[in-house]
């Protein structure tokens, strides 16, 4: 999948996109109707009435049009950062419009961070109560199969998480096609029953909706948690902004999605009117038995899709925390020679794998998994109405007013789904919380581990052009070819080159001193990638400039060096690396085990050499021990 802004040049590259925005970014969102309706009446809350069932449809179609088609695709979509969307996208935007506040700015970094932390606890949830919820069908097709329904859902999620290595290039393909099957499969299972029952469509108008909420109070608050599974992937959409652009989004949505979705809610509807006894699974149950087997297959291979978009999300999103500075360097290999973007990380591809395998032998059932779900989204979707406020009031400069009605109803709206789920805490809510708990807890730990590293390099660090001045008043042998140095801080004296005067008593022909800076935006361009600036003896003082959606390439940036007096020969060029080892010690700093942790992650990080792309036999690394 192509990155950056799109400009639909024909009709077809219109329908293209749409078609491909109908498999990656909805897949998650239309597998919900496996499992939204029978949660809400299966869960004993609401007692089973023609008028109940009107009300809970005119609810269910209302969060997706509140939700959904209003705060997320008609305002969230317009809150694009260079083309790019999603969590991260919005928290830069949102830092950026208040950076004359550094308080303020760093309260939402710390709310932003945490929203992308919990993106973890919903990609272990997600993929594992959809893959579950689909296999269950065949509990309807024969009470027999139920003991292989737990086997089934961890196989097929392993091989799903095995072929992550080989690239989505070759299935992204079909991702489309199955999920438009999917879609139109659960459209024409809707029509079936609303012919039977027509009067179901009443629900469409809103009276039913509030009448139920003014009627059942406290019912209504208490199915919120089961209602909030309709909008299930709805974060997608801004996420995948960067892969389709807006319109091809907007137009599946509209076009495609949301009327299948409406169609099969109401289908469940008035299939309950009819048949009551069918509240055990209604969506299985719409199907003839003819059907029931094949139906059971396209819902297992649209999960699968679903699954498949939100952990390449899951890599993504890493990338971009680790470019931020929130995480270690992990190791990322490219499964695509054209497209940048497909990449994978083993260490996130098999941490998701275990999690939810976890998740689904313990809670065992997607009914179960769906008391876990909610209580994170809700909370991410909360963080994201919250950011869009501050940056339509600060970095777009609209009123206050206007501010505050553009978002507060939305606010409200995620806030009485986020307090609902609270209630489902302790049934399985806290399981993703304590996912997203404990990442954030190694965000912040190596955020400001590196913050506490770096103001000790710098306390003992020495000044480049006063040491440089010094060394060259009685210069050491020089040897041809160049050395790059890469350096955390501009202006001081990498320790790989101090180790290098002080064992190998040399200094190359040409010295570079490198310092990589990444910045809060996606993507920085190759016209303003490099600084550079002389610092005499054919000595350079370099920063390089990338976005967090950039693959970073030290070689290649510097290729654009040559012109200012260096030319790089990648034959005689060599690049000197700073291993440091760092030792916790008692006293400032962090707590004594979250130095520990810190330490451990620092000597546990993927090698600098591959993250920047450094040729490996070009690569000198010298270590030493600092004390945090």
């Amino acid at each position: 999948m192509p990155h950056g802004p799109f400009v639909q040049n024909s009709k077809s590259s219109l329908a293209a996109l749409t078609l491909g925005a109908i498999g990656v970014v909805y897949g998650d969102i239309g597998t919900s109707v496996l499992y939204a309706v029978k949660e809400v009446f299966g869960s004993g809350h609401v007692p089973f009435t023609a008028g109940n069932v009107y009300g809970v449809l005119s609810i269910f179609f209302w969060t997706l049009t509140v939700i959904v088609s209003i705060k997320y695709v008609t305002l969230v979509l317009r809150a694009d950062n260079n083309g790019e969307g999603g969590l991260i996208a919005m928290l830069a935007l949102a830092s950026q419009a208040v950076k004359d506040k550094p308080k303020l700015r760093r309260v939402l970094l710390g709310v932003g961070i945490f929203g992308t932390s919990l993106f973890y606890g919903d990609g272990v949830i997600t993929p594992a109560i959809s893959v579950l919820s689909a296999v269950e069908g065949m509990e309807v097709v024969s009470p027999a199969f139920k003991e292989w329904v737990i086997p089934l859902t961890l196989v097929i999620l392993l091989c799903l998480f095995a072929v992550q290595k080989r690239g989505t290039a070759g299935i992204g393909r079909f991702f489309g096609p199955i999920t438009l099957v999917w879609f139109l499969a659960i459209a024409v299972l809707g029509v079936w029953h609303i012919v039977g029952h027509p009067e179901i469509l009443q629900a469409l108008s809103p009276h039913h909706a509030l009448g139920f909420m003014w009627r059942n109070p406290g019912t209504t608050f208490i199915i919120l948690g089961a209602v909030v599974l309709c909008v299930t992937g709805a974060e997608a959409l801004y996420a995948d902004l960067g892969h389709f652009g807006k319109k091809p989004i907007r137009l599946a949505w509209f076009s495609v999605v949301m009327p299948a979705l409406t169609l099969n809610y109401f289908g469940q509807g008035a299939l309950l009117l009819g048949r009551p006894e069918a509240v055990k699974n209604p969506f299985y149950m719409m199907a003839p038995d003819w059907a029931l087997v094949p139906l059971v297959v396209l819902a297992t291979a649209a999960t699968v899709i679903a699954s498949q978009a939100l952990i390449t999300g899951a890599f993504s999103v890493t990338k971009q925390v680790v470019q931020l500075g929130y995480l270690p360097r992990l190791n990322v290999e490219h499964t695509s020679v054209k497209d940048t973007g497909q990449i994978y990380i083993p260490a996130v591809n098999w941490g998701l794998f275990v999690a939810i395998v976890l998740a689904v032998v313990m809670f065992r059932s997607s009914s179960n998994l769906a008391a876990a779900y909610g209580i994170a989204v809700t909370l991410d979707m909360l963080i994201t109405t919250t950011l869009t406020f501050f940056v339509i009031r600060y970095g777009w400069g609209y009123p206050l007013a206007l501010c505050i009605a553009a978002t507060g109803l939305f606010f409200v709206v995620d806030l009485a789904f986020f307090a609902s789920n609270l209630l489902k805490l302790l049934q399985g809510g806290w399981f993703p919380l304590a996912i997203g708990g404990a990442i954030f807890t190694l965000m912040m730990t190596w955020k400001q581990g590196r913050a506490i590293l770096n103001a000790k390099l710098k306390t003992d660090s020495i000044d480049l052009r006063s040491f440089l001045e010094s060394v060259f008043s009685s210069p050491p042998v020089r040897v041809p070819g160049t050395a790059v140095f890469l350096t955390a801080e501009p202006g001081t004296v990498p320790n790989a080159m101090l180790h290098n005067l002080k064992h190998n008593k040399v200094l190359h022909d040409h010295n570079l001193f490198v310092t990589v800076r990444n910045h809060e935006v996606p993507w920085v361009g190759l016209e303003r990638r490099m600084q550079i600036e002389s610092l005499g003896h054919d000595c350079w003082q370099v920063i390089l400039h990338y976005g967090f959606k950039n693959d970073l390439d030290v070689p290649r940036a510097l290729e654009q060096i040559r012109g200012h007096g260096c030319e790089l020969d990648p034959m005689t060029t060599s690049y000197f690396l700073s291993r440091d080892v760092v030792v916790p010690t008692i006293g400032h700093g962090m707590a004594p085990w979250r130095e520990k942790l810190f330490a451990q992650m620092h000597h546990n990080a993927g090698a600098a050499a591959d993250f920047l792309n450094l040729p490996n036999n070009s690569v000198v690394e010298l270590g030493s021990k600092i004390e945090i």
